[in-house]
């Protein structure tokens, strides 16, 4: 048994921070790596050290190997944790870390390089007598023989990267004709984002849970597995809350996946943590998925009803000691759950958000945990995935839990750049959810590709003119001097009005602001007159009364912007009353911009060449996944303004259509 005495995280973020608090409570010395974009990020300063590894693309730092080793060599560690993503299941990597010398805190090379593949995974599945989707995993890639396999197969079904996953070089296809442009959508993201463009077929199965299995081995021969997560409500397949115990699990059901996960795991001589995924069918029926050869973004949802520390227990394993528990000892305690917070806009099709994160309040509660490798003031940068942090909640039953999630998620408030927040309200209230009756298509169910954008009501737009009242008042105190606060509101004539003009939501109001006494303001919008009452302020919390009905609110003032949450929604505002009013537009359809900051994949569009309205024309790259820009009207391509690999900012012209003039009569 060799013990760990100076562990370098291979990775970045809340599960760099995750490991380092872990490692540091045992007494192990903790080395951080970043990248150029990340010199001032979290996990840098809490490290005990810290290397830089290279530029801010992935394949120059996080996913350089080379760099890696050299940093643990200049450090003297004796361990590396990979996290997940990057390098944490790459087989290469994993044998260069053991020749090296150096301790691997993840699976064997040989396993992931087994599990690696989704084709290669199937058939050892399959051997194995694991129940796996009907699909086809030959090694054969050929268009032709996809095609030709796809309608043995039938529709709808799945295409997916056999090298990686995390919705990565996924998609579903629901007839023959969307199957070609699939395929090579798929197989570039795979490309790129795991070096393979290898693809595998899978049937559909309509409206599944997605249920895994925690397992984990020793290299003294013992495996078990600790239960199981439902990740069922997905975006994209990419999970965004996932839960334990899973709604639907009956004790029969779980020893039944329980077992099959433990026979993958035995399958191939597994050793560490690793995460057996089925899709669970409305019959009760299972079928083998995957098999993540690390340590889940979900695990901390083990971790509150096992009350176990996951990352403690690979520390276990990797030094060589047995796991210490058999599958007698593990006990499910209450229910738990997590959601992910992320940089993306759910008003926009969820695409992912760049900017400063300007302010970063975070829930302290009874049940409440938050994983978060974010701060106030970090920038938020195109160049790596876009979840900021993660948010879990235990309780005695799985009501407690969800209660405790949905006021913890109320008073969690990300300022400067637009985030999810608010779409995990409305999942996590939604009535169907409450109930537990979701799969995964749960989402594009209740919500679509975007979430609906709601007025806002004249009692929000008064807590907002209050909030940048205050906020205005307390810069000009700060400016002034020696100013007795009881003259704050003086006035030698009537009652001192203060009008404000808000942009918010893309709407102008005006309106106005009567304070009556230093605790009640009366604000005019029109015709209409609302009394608020501010009864508690704390830090960037403030509780209204807004005439007679409470409201939580937090707001921040971030340059001449307002950002606040109004209970379930966030929302940000400008005073415009000094400006010149601009001109109403609603965008014009023939200049196609970058919808995000990002990295140019592909160009299809061709001057001179006709376009139809949804056309692809670029293909964009950001936050890890591949985002189609489609010709929003019928036209003419007059101007190409990119080209492939070229670095692009959000709003950055893409290409110029040109329309005739009966279309632009049309318009």
């Amino acid at each position: 048994m060799t013990s760990i005495s100076k562990l370098l995280i291979a990775n970045r973020g809340e599960i760099a921070c995750r490991i380092m608090r872990t490692a540091q409570s045992l007494g192990i010395k903790v080395v951080a790596v970043y990248s150029q974009a990340d010199r001032t990020a979290p996990h840098v300063k809490m490290a005990d050290e810290a290397v830089l590894i290279g530029e801010a693309p992935v394949a120059e730092s996080y996913l350089n190997g080379a760099a890696i080793l050299a940093a643990a060599a200049q450090t003297k560690a004796d361990a590396i944790h990979p996290g997940y993503g990057f390098l944490s299941e790459n087989a290469d990597f994993a044998q260069s870390v053991a020749k090296a010398g150096l301790i691997f805190v993840g699976a064997p090379a040989n396993a992931i390089l087994q599990m690696g593949n989704k084709a290669a995974a199937k058939r050892l599945m399959q051997a194995a007598k694991v129940a796996c989707v009907p699909g086809y995993e030959g090694e054969n890639q050929d268009d032709a023989i996809l095609l030709k396999e796809a309608e043995a197969i039938g529709f709808p079904l799945m295409v997916k990267a056999a090298a990686g996953g995390g919705g990565r070089g996924m998609r579903l296809v629901q007839e023959g004709a969307a199957l070609a442009n699939a395929l090579a959508t798929a197989r570039s993201e795979a490309q790129n984002a795991f070096g393979s463009g290898e693809l595998i077929l899978e049937k559909a199965i309509i409206e599944p849970r997605h249920v895994e299995i925690q397992i984990f081995a020793d290299a003294h021969g013992n495996t078990i597995h600790l239960g199981e997560r439902d990740c069922s409500v997905q975006r994209r397949h990419q999970k965004v809350i996932e839960e334990s115990p899973c709604p639907v699990m009956t004790a029969d059901l779980r020893a039944s996946m329980g077992a099959a996960a433990v026979a993958a795991a035995r399958a191939i001589n597994y050793c560490g943590a690793g995460t057996v995924e089925f899709l669970l069918d409305k019959s009760g029926a299972f079928y083998f998925l995957e098999m993540n050869t690390r340590l889940q973004v979900e695990h901390p949802v083990t971790e509150m009803v096992t009350g176990l520390d996951l990352v403690a227990l690979q520390l276990r394993v990797a030094e060589g000691a047995p796991l210490g528990i058999a599958q007698e000892d593990v006990k499910l305690h209450g229910a738990a759950m997590e959601v992910r917070l992320y940089a993306e806009d759910p008003h926009n099709q969820f695409l992912p958000c760049t900017g400063t994160l300007g302010a970063f309040h975070q829930f302290v509660g009874a049940g409440v945990r938050f994983d978060s490798g974010v701060e106030s003031g970090q920038e938020i940068s195109p160049f790596y995935d876009p979840m900021l942090a993660k948010l879990i909640t235990h309780g005695d039953t799985r009501a407690i839990a969800l209660r405790r999630m949905n006021e913890a998620l109320r008073e969690t408030a990300l300022f400067g750049l637009t985030t999810n927040r608010d779409f995990l309200i409305a999942c996590t209230e939604n009535e169907r959810f409450a109930a537990g009756d979701f799969s995964t298509a749960f989402i594009a169910q209740e919500f679509g590709d975007s979430m609906a954008r709601v007025a806002i009501s004249p009692p929000e737009l008064a807590a907002l003119a209050v909030r940048h009242f205050q906020f205005d008042r307390m810069a000009a105190a700060a400016r002034a001097l020696c100013v007795p606060t009881a003259l704050y509101h003086f006035t030698a004539g009537k009652t001192l009005t203060t009008p404000y003009r808000l942009e918010c939501e893309g709407a102008i109001h005006d309106i106005s602001i009567s304070t009556k006494s230093p605790d009640c303001y009366q604000v005019h919008i029109g015709e209409t007159q609302i009394q608020v009452q501010p009864q508690t302020t704390k830090d960037m919390k403030q509780i209204l009364t807004i005439d007679g009905a409470p409201l939580t609110t937090h707001a921040a003032m971030i340059g001449d912007t307002l950002y606040a949450t109004l209970g379930g929604r966030s929302v940000s505002c400008i005073n415009t009353l000094h400006r010149p009013r601009a001109k109403e537009s609603g965008g014009d359809a023939r200049l196609i911009l970058a919808p995000m900051h990002g990295r140019v994949m592909d160009v299809a569009a061709v001057v001179g060449a006709a376009v139809a309205a949804g056309e692809r024309l670029v293909v964009v790259e950001a936050m890890k996944m591949q985002h189609e820009i489609t010709a929003q009207m019928a036209g003419k391509v007059a101007e190409v303004a990119v080209a492939a690999n070229q670095q692009v900012a959000a709003g950055d012209l893409l290409v110029r259509l040109e329309i005739t003039e009966e279309q632009e009569n049309q318009k």
